[in-house]
């Protein structure tokens, strides 16, 4: 695993797929390695749907692996679920790269564009062909609008994606 991958950074990635209760299923899947969704909201004391709703996101980043096997009694499906740490790296990375495709983007916009603002709380930077039209007035407050100084921006989104790249090793 990446050093970037411990504990916190698990908890982390499980509150982003629904908050305290996924940081608990987590948290009961790494105590006993493989188990069944009803055990899971047992143990926690989370609704069975929502455990379920939870492991299935989960599953569908392969954060968790699942196993099949059939009840004899019922005929029913058993669902045995294991936590597969192994993946979590390989969905930090693919998260950081999408995060970096958008810094990227960002930082595009704000290098080719000029930005002018009335300098009114609540108020948005409009670019300069927005402006234009706009006869370089306000449409929210109406008050004349100046231009902006973007260079912290920019600076800000360049290290951020300097960053970035440093840790996905481009």
């Amino acid at each position: 695993m990446l050093s970037f991958v411990d504990e916190k950074t698990l908890e982390k990635v499980a509150e982003a797929f629904g908050s305290e209760e996924a940081v608990r299923i987590i948290e009961a899947l790494k105590e006993v390695g493989e188990t069944t969704d009803d055990q899971i909201a047992t143990q926690t004391g989370i609704r069975l749907n929502s455990v379920r709703k939870i492991l299935y996101k989960l599953y569908d980043h392969s954060l968790v692996g699942l196993r099949r096997s059939r009840d004899e009694n019922t005929g029913w499906f058993i669902f045995h679920w294991r936590l597969q740490l192994d993946q979590l790296e390989g969905f930090i990375l693919n998260q950081k790269r999408r995060v970096l495709e958008k810094l990227e983007a960002r930082l595009r916009y704000e290098q080719n564009h000029e930005f002018y603002y009335c300098y009114t709380i609540g108020c948005k930077r409009i670019p300069f062909e927005e402006a234009m039209e706009l006869v370089f007035r306000c449409p929210t407050c109406n008050k004349p609008l100046m231009h902006f100084e973007n260079g912290k921006i920019v600076s800000a989104l360049t290290k951020k994606v300097e960053q970035l790249r440093k840790e996905l090793g481009e």
